[in-house]
């Protein structure tokens, strides 16, 4: 059990957000027409599909996306055999619970990657085969500014520009894993200090 309830938060987030883009998927209509208003302007579901990483960013040739998918797939045997590692050499137990999000939000997207392609038939046009060219479902919609950049901005003053991030549960439980070790990584990570600081103290005489 040691291990296992690390897993165990994975599936929970591979579960809530497998769920939550089915439900999308056969409830909403994609775009505007289908924009959900759930706190004023600032906070909205609207069901878009990303093709590519964070913020729709692809990699170039016709098997990009391909490349990107067997990356995930290999990223996902690194973090869960990262789990176990950590476990076994005792480390804290917050920066395992926070490598168990991320590992259920990088398995997630990667279930999109692999299949969506076929079950939903969402593959990019074109795409070699529609396995691992499944695109990411994204659903919540910060709509936080849209205007034109003041001039005073180097190279995008007078620019028309939008912050508008769109991400998923799975998204969401990768950004607060990494967030939690990024705020607590002198106390996550100092146990690796502890054999360098070893000798130091043994040549005081301590």
């Amino acid at each position: 059990m040691k291990y296992w309830k690390y897993y165990l938060v994975a599936l929970i987030v591979i579960i809530i957000d497998q769920a939550v883009k089915l439900i999308v998927h056969y409830n909403m209509e994609m775009g505007m027409p289908g924009e959900i208003v759930l706190l004023g302007d600032w906070l909205k579901l609207h069901y878009t599909l990303n093709p590519g990483m964070a913020f729709g960013v692809e990699l170039g040739s016709d098997y990009g996306k391909l490349m990107l998918s067997l990356f995930r797939l290999v990223a996902v045997f690194g973090i869960a055999y990262y789990i176990y590692y950590l476990v076994k050499t005792k480390a804290p137990k917050g920066l395992i619970w926070c490598i168990g999000l991320i590992l259920g939000g990088a398995i997630g997207n990667l279930i999109d990657s692999t299949f969506y392609g076929v079950l939903f038939d969402n593959h990019p046009y074109g795409s070699p085969t529609p396995w691992f060219h499944g695109q990411v479902i994204d659903m919540f919609y910060f709509d936080i500014w849209e205007g034109i950049v003041p001039n005073w901005i180097p190279l995008l003053g007078g620019k028309p520009m939008s912050l508008w991030p769109i991400f998923n549960v799975a998204d969401s439980a990768i950004f607060i894993g990494v967030l939690i070790i990024l705020f607590n990584q002198k106390r996550f990570f100092a146990h690796y200090d502890e054999p360098a600081k070893q000798p130091a103290a043994e040549q005081q005489g301590f």
